[in-house]
């Protein structure tokens, strides 16, 4: 009876981790809580670091990620890093907007009401929230197949390209 207790303990620790790793939320929910929609980051996040007390966060790809919207492309790292604020991101690294030739980092994003102001510094643009409800998939943006991919809810599965 006494072999069995160890064994016991194990399973029972096991389980508790289990139950509090389903409990933390996803990073498109941390977006979600500061009044951002789920689709500025790719599907495909494969873990993050969030701080609450000083709003610092990095989130962590397969691998460098890149894809077109519209007439943008866009371009993640394998790391993206920034201080997350209610309905404003900060101190963005790691994302990228190629405008006319030249590859432009976009270092702000703010929200007011139902609009998005991207900021690379000198310049910026303004897009409905609404563009952003999906999540796009590196390598083929919102052209894919699997719309589910897109909506985060299998976000930890796919990898990067």
């Amino acid at each position: 009876m006494a072999s069995l207790w160890p064994t016991f303990l194990v399973l029972a620790l096991s389980a508790s981790s289990l139950v509090n790793a389903d409990d933390t939320p996803t990073v498109y929910e941390v977006l979600q809580e500061y009044d951002f929609p789920i689709g500025l980051l790719p599907a495909g996040v494969t873990s993050y670091e969030f701080d609450n007390s000083t709003g610092k966060f990095t989130v962590y790809l397969n691998g460098t990620c890149s894809f077109k919207i519209d007439s943008y492309e866009l371009k993640y790292k394998s790391t993206v890093k920034g201080v997350l604020a209610k309905d404003k991101l900060s101190k963005l690294s790691g994302i990228q907007v190629k405008v006319l030739f030249l590859w432009l980092s976009i270092v702000k994003v703010t929200r007011d009401e139902d609009e998005l102001e991207f900021s690379v510094g000198i310049a910026s643009a303004n897009f409905p929230v609404s563009n952003f409800d999906e999540c796009p998939t590196c390598g083929c943006g919102f052209d894919c197949e699997d719309v589910d991919v897109r909506k985060g809810r299998l976000s930890r599965r796919f990898s990067s390209s």
